[in-house]
């Protein structure tokens, strides 16, 4: 092209292209990387919650663990678990005073992921929990679904939908 003529539109069409390619792969990068970020923050399949979200820490032990996992999240995190109430809790300390609420009436409670989707800068997981409450010889198996939000490399906020999966797919302006 001649370096003195004008640029014609075509000429930025194709410059734009290049851009909007490159982008839509930082985009693409981002996302998955938010994906592994709130893969890593999920237990194993083995873990009980129960030992997780000790009710029987000492505040020393509690608010050594809120300060180690504290970095992964934004200063301005919420959490909302809905079956409980639709209040936003904030804080590491919110989200596990909102998990000793949920976890009150078992005895054991643990989760296995069944997929996590990724949807732009939040991560949806859907996963089976499987609980047993007290009396109770075999575990009962649960349907649930969290949308996490990412920013910046950090989680924002959780949702935590019981067993409402089209609610957890709307909120993160999915469908089913």
């Amino acid at each position: 092209m001649d370096a003195h003529r004008p640029k014609r539109a075509c000429d930025l069409s194709e410059e734009t292209e290049g851009l909007r390619l490159t982008f839509r792969d930082t985009a693409r990068a981002m996302s998955q990387e938010n994906v592994e970020i709130v893969r890593q923050l999920q237990p194993g399949p083995q873990v009980d919650f129960m030992e997780l979200f000790t009710r029987d820490g000492t505040d020393a032990e509690v608010e050594a663990t809120v300060e180690a996992v504290a970095p992964a999240f934004t200063d301005d995190f919420v959490c909302i678990f809905h079956a409980l109430s639709g209040e936003p809790r904030p804080g590491v300390r919110g989200l596990r005073e909102g998990w000793l609420d949920w976890l009150a009436p078992w005895v054991s409670y643990r989760a296995e992921i069944e997929k996590l989707i990724d949807a732009g800068d939040q991560v949806v997981v859907l996963v089976r929990d499987f609980g047993r409450r007290p009396g109770m010889e075999m575990e009962v198996e649960l349907h649930g679904t969290a949308v996490w939000t990412v920013r910046e490399g950090k989680i924002a906020r959780a949702e935590f939908f019981a067993a409402d999966r089209e609610a957890a797919f709307a909120a993160a302006g999915l469908s089913e």
